[in-house]
């Protein structure tokens, strides 16, 4: 397929490469290092010199042997990699050059539970040839919109393929490549979400979900977008006290001029309303307020709260490639233990991460005062995130685990998980392993009429 960004987009490009355009994000010639030196998606192609991450030589594309495709659980691509070695409490200070301070800190709050088994970093992210394309054209045509609130110029791919400017700039780079990141077009899953408690006790709260990446739109452009860069759905399953509740979200790519639009449906009442508080630090109850509203997908929403600075690249041991613990059949009892989950299940591998800081502005209000994230460089997932109370201590750290879904193809997260380390409780969103099927990603392009609130009173009750 070869999705094109607009019409106009040739005009456009033949301009920025004729003449120095005020508002071109790069130029033509460092645009021209994407698939050269650079992946298609900006990362280094090359390997780094001890030889702990390899080159990108494409990424996985195909599945393995005995995936039937759509809604299948992932088959592990790498059955036969073994753990290196295991980073625990006693050795940690041996690779603290690679662990993030989250990390460090788990290791040290649960010392005889918590460790990190370290595998041969696999660099699996890929991307679809016309998502290249896009991102080609968005490198010297995307731009932020004032000061991080947000983005004009991209569509159908990584806006800021190339990060360029100030340290600030970079920044917001960072943080909308993570907002618009590839996830394919569109997809439904049903799934589980848990707050598990001191004890190790928890209750699931399953949910039907639904998403269209408005974004990644194939039959769209820019024009068409209508500042919106997907529409979500959940409707919550289980258990009965909060069954038929459901809640729409149209995602605004500038959320200062027309803010996130959120409903909520109460199953009760029989009535769908407005849901204003649906982004910052609004709690999200069913995670037993462990979740803030913009802490979905590690982080969501308007960068406008935090004053925001890029830390540059740094070679960091994170969650990746974890098949193991997204097998169908397994135990959700054998994933969650009690204060984190099983690391047995878990796999980490040495890539490069960009590292950004945020600290809130002076009079703004979040209950995180500074956070740190760790995105991957190849697919621009928030992969680790260090968040820290008004008193300046880290208070929870957030993990994606993070895997390539070949049928896309393209590297998300299975898992996201949240742990608070003063409560010594955490909780983990996208449990799926004891449903008949996982998520579902079509190309299908649904009507938008499909996720407005006039229907959501009407799907929710089916």
């Amino acid at each position: 397929m070869n999705y094109k960004k607009s019409a106009i987009l040739g005009g456009l490009l033949a301009l920025s490469i004729a003449s120095a355009s005020s508002w071109a994000a790069v130029s033509a010639a460092e645009a021209s290092r994407l698939g050269q030196d650079l992946t298609p998606f900006g990362s280094v192609k090359a390997g780094n010199d001890a030889g702990t991450i390899p080159a990108w030589t494409g990424g996985l594309t195909e599945a393995p042997a005995g995936f039937q495709g759509a809604g299948q659980h992932h088959i592990d691509p790498f059955p036969t990699d073994e753990v290196l070695f295991t980073i625990n409490a006693s050795n940690k200070d041996q690779y603290a050059e690679h662990l993030t301070d989250g990390v460090i800190a788990m290791l040290e709050t649960y010392p005889t539970s918590f460790r990190v088994p370290v595998y041969q970093s696999r660099r699996t992210h890929a991307i679809p040839g016309w998502v290249a394309e896009n991102t080609r054209d968005n490198a010297v045509e995307a731009e932020v919109v004032g000061r991080g609130e947000g983005l004009q110029g991209a569509f159908g791919g990584y806006p800021f393929p190339i990060l360029h400017g100030n340290n600030e700039q970079k920044a917001w780079q960072v943080i909308w490549n993570h907002l618009t990141r590839w996830r394919g077009v569109s997809g439904t899953r049903r799934s589980s979400e848990v707050a598990v408690q001191s004890d190790g006790d928890y209750s699931l709260v399953t949910s039907q979900q639904e998403v269209f990446f408005n974004f990644y739109n194939p039959e769209g452009g820019e024009d068409e977008l209508d500042n919106i860069i997907f529409y979500y759905l959940s409707f919550t399953q289980s258990p009965p006290r909060l069954a038929g509740g459901a809640i729409l979200i149209h995602e605004t790519l500038n959320q200062i001029i027309n803010p996130r639009n959120g409903w909520g449906y109460n199953a009760g009442q029989r009535r769908v309303r407005r849901a204003p508080n649906l982004g910052y630090d609004s709690p999200i109850a069913a995670a037993d307020n462990l979740r803030t509203a913009d802490d979905t997908d590690i982080f969501n929403g308007a960068l406008d709260r935090y004053n925001w600075s890029y830390e540059g690249l740094k070679e960091v041991y994170i969650p990746y490639n974890n098949y193991r613990i997204g097998e169908k059949g397994l135990a959700y009892s054998e994933i969650l233990g009690i204060s984190h989950l099983n690391p047995d299940l878990t796999r980490w591998e040495l890539h490069r991460v960009h590292v950004v800081e945020a600290n809130l502005k002076d009079g703004a209000r979040h209950i995180y005062k500074k956070r740190r994230f760790y995105v991957d460089a190849d697919s621009w997932n928030t992969v680790l995130l260090d968040q820290y109370d008004g008193r300046g201590e880290l208070w929870r750290v957030t993990m994606g685990l993070a895997k390539n879904y070949y049928e896309l193809p393209g590297v998300w997260t299975v898992l996201d998980v949240y742990h608070d380390l003063q409560a010594r409780r955490y909780h983990v969103l996208g449990l799926d392993t004891e449903e008949p099927n996982t998520r579902v990603f079509t190309e299908d392009v649904p009507n938008k009429r499909y996720f407005s609130p006039a229907s959501l009173r009407r799907r929710s009750v089916r």
